[in-house]
């Protein structure tokens, strides 16, 4: 016993006598990194003033910066980037833009005319394109397991290589890496702005675990689980506290629907900087299509429009529309057709395709499915203009560009129930339905069958009731409403 209490205060004396140096060192570490990062940030601004150009007035023009890894990709966040550099060149004419990007496979010209050809985006003033070697570092592929984890870091050390390539006054992430935030704010000694388009995380994703149910993001073995779903649920939770940590070290913050905005106040908590700014989508051009009382007689075709990426859910269009041609009279001359339309931003994406076509060969529908990807505007527009139904199928888009494209363009939508559909888009019009909503395979199958059964006169009042209400989506609405929230980062 008494050997027993020798040993026990022999213990606690070693460690009171390696705690003080413990401190010491600590406090040293701790001081020596502070030293180093201020030397950067000292390092980084110096740099900046060196490089800096000077505009016609003989002032020091001021440099503005996107981080967008993937800007010739073609989907909805691009178009916001496009239109976000239209309108600050219009009000802030003397600036310099930049663009981090990771594309290196095209040239700047020919990414400037893509934005062009597919989004009928013209921009005033030439953009500096700044070309990133590791864009792979945020590639979902490279992570199997913990791929938030792994995106948001590698997205800290893309960061850097763009803070080594050009020190911006302003950064503004566009494509939703909250962890450059920090980087570009305390290193760089940037005014920094973001804008939200989907949550890295979301109190939704939190409860899919929790409750054990499997989607894209969470693997069927993990849901059979318990103890995994736990660890998996920890995981998130630790994740969300420092998501909310980096995202709130911005400046500016602007989400793109009240779906976005709920999940962002919740987690990030900075309501005073935190604003709506619905994306621009070019509705006038699709407004412009006619609007006669019927469509194609000969031929019904249901569009779909969306990048080929696993959250839009392309296997429920398609399981859907095989359930509805299923369950349709035999006798029945004039099947529609499906269409998806979307654009690949890699690889994955075009073996996605792929799977997508088989899938519709086990179905027996691959003679009634086309894939149209990465088509130009033009194309874009005349499917739309001949297509009865739009499909969309995401659970908790975040907004759904596409959805009021083909809404504008007089297709009769049917989006999934939940996130910005149901919020902000598929909502009626001075009290006239503007569209359906539809949640299973079985919702989307009666859905289609219920529009087509509708009169020509019935399918024409939701079309109009539809475009009437897209118009406060339009590219001048989110001008107005981009460049106020961003005035700050300009004073």
């Amino acid at each position: 016993m008494a050997a027993g209490g020798f040993c026990l205060c022999s213990l606690v004396r070693l460690l009171c006598s390696l705690f003080i140096p413990g401190l010491f060192l600590s406090g040293a570490l701790c001081l020596c990194l502070v030293v180093v990062l201020w030397g950067i940030r000292l390092w980084l601004q110096q740099r900046k003033n060196q490089l800096a150009s000077t505009g016609k007035d003989g002032k020091r023009q001021l440099v503005v910066a996107f981080f967008h890894p993937y800007c010739n990709a073609g989907g909805g966040g691009e178009r916001v980037l496009w239109c976000a550099i239209r309108a600050l060149q219009k009000k802030y004419k003397d600036a310099i833009y930049v663009v981090y990007t990771g594309d290196k496979d095209v040239t700047g010209e020919q990414i400037v005319e893509s934005a062009f050809r597919r989004f009928n985006i013209k921009l005033t003033h030439p953009v500096k394109f700044v070309f990133l070697e590791k864009r792979y570092l945020v590639e979902a592929s490279l992570y199997p397991h913990f791929t938030l984890l792994g995106q948001s870091l590698g997205s800290v050390l893309l960061g850097w290589e763009a803070l080594m390539k050009c020190v911006p006054d302003v950064y503004i992430d566009s494509m939703g890496y909250a962890f450059t935030l920090p980087l570009f704010k305390y290193l760089g000694s940037c005014r920094v702005g973001c804008y939200v388009h989907y949550p890295t995380i979301s109190t939704d994703m939190l409860s899919v675990v929790r409750s054990q149910n499997a989607r894209f993001n969470n693997a069927a073995f993990i849901t059979r689980n318990p103890l995994l779903s736990k660890l998996k649920l920890v995981y998130y939770y630790l994740f969300a506290f420092v998501y909310g940590l980096v995202g709130s070290r911005s400046d500016v913050i602007m989400v793109n629907s009240s779906w976005t905005l709920k999940h962002i106040l919740s987690l990030w908590r900075a309501g005073a900087c935190t604003s709506v700014v619905y994306p621009p989508c070019d509705v006038q051009t699709f407004l412009d299509i006619p609007l006669h009382e019927e469509k194609s007689t000969t031929e019904y075709f249901i569009v779909s429009l969306g990048q080929f990426r696993p959250e839009k859910d392309h296997p429920l269009q398609i399981r859907a529309f095989a359930k509805f041609l299923e369950k349709t009279a035999l006798g029945q001359q004039s099947l529609p057709k499906l269409i998806l339309i979307g654009g690949c931003r890699n690889q994955q994406d075009e073996q996605r395709v792929n799977r997508l076509k088989k899938l519709c060969e086990e179905l027996g529908v691959d003679k009634k499915v086309e894939f149209k990807v990465n088509i130009p505007f033009e194309e874009l527009k005349k499917y739309l203009a001949d297509a009865i139904i739009g499909l969309h199928t995401m659970w908790n888009e975040h907004f759904g560009i596409g959805i009021v494209e083909c809404m504008a363009a007089g297709t009769i939508i049917l989006a999934h129930n939940s996130g910005g559909p149901k919020l902000d888009i598929v909502v009626p019009y001075e009290g006239h339905i503007t569209g359906f909503l539809a949640e299973n395979e079985d919702d989307y199958s009666e859905t289609i069958a219920q529009i087509l059964s509708l009169s020509s006169e019935k399918r024409l009042e939701i079309r109009q009731n539809a475009r009437q209400s897209v118009n406060r989506f339009a590219d001048q609405e989110f001008e107005v409403a981009f460049l106020l929230s961003v005035e700050q980062l300009f004073k």
